[in-house]
């Protein structure tokens, strides 16, 4: 794989911590605003710009992209970011409770990507994908940077165990409880080396800033009669994790409403599944799903088996998708129904439990989480996942390394 080192704008001293904001995509304006509120170094000001607009203006709307940018430059003209002399990578860590990973900053290659080199596992939809690229393309730059993971390699390891004992950029605990730490590596050519040996990158979670990044080149690209491929363009900034150091947490489903009654719904469930009230909120493997009605949890067991060679039919989401949400609820494509939500594992089974019990919804599903193995072997084989298969803790911060296309 193809890795270089980039000239980050990144916080000045002191300012790391007021800076660094949660991705754009993790909440919504309300949220967001509060999370701002009288840190105007945020980089929520950024990435979730409207919150500085009227009530009530379109979030794609050219005022957002335009307000986007301006607060952009505001943090580079004011100081609060500083740009780097020098192109470097840099080391980024993360600790959630018992949880560390480590993952290296650096800019991967559009072409890696359009090769499939760059492996995905999601479908990106249209309305989102096009939001990112206004962003990238207006900006000049990527805000928030793409999550891949790579097969473990002990080069990478050995300078990874070299640095992180040495004094760090940035050392903060966010308001979430989460310990985020940044190094500079001194010889970024040695990891540009070993990540040569590397065959292949999986996105983990960013699968829009990753295909609008890519497609931002692309049309840059077509522009230039003298592109060269050496261009800032064909870049995009990423963080890169081993896989044996990631988390994938389960990724819950709310069902808003039913399509019959609960009688109806129970009866045809049975049909498919071995339904066993018991009162266990969390699967305890693979193959179990929970779920919660009428106060009630129950273990859903499958009656027959999937196809083990089919390595997207195999996973608990598409059983669930494929015996229960099309069948029995009506709800062919989860992207676009107004039946189902979702809900991140990190909030727990009280989060489920409390959208049923104040009736926002009519039942829950507790899922088992999908592995890094089943993620690796749905990518390697070209296929997709339903949506919503996988969620990551901790979350990468925006605004602690920024990357400009110039």
């Amino acid at each position: 794989m193809k890795v270089k080192a980039f000239k980050a704008w990144r916080p000045a001293e002191g300012k790391a911590e007021a800076v660094a904001s949660v991705p754009y995509d993790v909440v919504d304006k309300k949220q967001a605003a509060a999370l701002a509120e009288g840190n105007p170094d945020s980089f929520l000001h950024v990435v979730r710009a409207e919150i500085d607009l009227p009530e009530g203006t379109d979030p794609y709307s050219d005022a957002v992209y335009a307000q986007a940018k301006a607060n952009l430059q505001r943090l580079m003209d004011d100081g609060v970011l500083e740009r780097e002399a020098e192109p470097s990578i840099y080391l980024y860590s993360q600790q959630m409770g018992d949880h560390i990973q480590y993952g290296i900053v650096a800019t991967c290659n559009v072409e890696d990507y359009e090769q499939g080199k760059i492996k995905i596992h999601e479908k990106t939809r249209r309305v989102k994908e096009e939001d990112r690229i206004r962003y990238v393309d207006t900006q000049n730059a990527n805000t928030g940077p793409v999550f891949l993971a790579y097969r473990d390699s002990a080069a990478i390891n050995a300078q990874v165990n070299a640095l992180k004992t040495e004094t760090p950029l940035y050392h903060f605990t966010s308001v979430d409880g989460v310990t985020h730490t940044v190094w500079k590596f001194e010889n970024p050519a040695a990891l540009e080396s070993a990540f040569a040996d590397i065959p292949a990158f999986y996105v983990a979670d960013g699968h829009h800033r990753s295909a609008s990044a890519v497609k931002v080149g692309a049309m840059r690209r077509a522009a230039n009669p003298n592109h060269t491929g050496d261009e800032p363009y064909n870049w995009f900034l990423a963080v890169m994790f081993p896989e044996s150091e990631l988390k994938i947490m389960a990724y819950n489903r709310v069902i808003l409403a039913l399509p019959g009654t609960k009688d109806e719904f129970h009866a045809a469930l049975a049909k498919k599944f071995v339904v066993e009230p018991n009162g266990v909120k969390v699967p305890t493997r693979a193959g179990e799903i929970c779920m919660y009605i009428d106060g009630q949890w129950s273990t859903l067991t499958p009656k027959g088996m999937s196809d083990a060679a089919d390595p997207v039919a195999a996973l608990d989401v598409s059983i669930l998708q494929n015996d229960v949400l099309a069948p029995i609820l009506n709800i062919e494509d989860p992207r676009e129904s107004n039946d189902i939500d979702f809900i991140g594992g990190i909030k727990g089974t009280d989060e489920l439990e409390k959208w049923v019990d104040e009736g926002r919804a009519v039942l829950a599903f507790s899922m088992y989480p999908t592995s890094m193995d089943q993620l690796f072997a749905v990518a390697d084989a070209g296929m997709l996942m339903p949506p919503k298969s996988t969620w990551f803790e901790p979350k990468l911060r925006s605004g602690l390394l920024v990357n400009t296309l110039d």
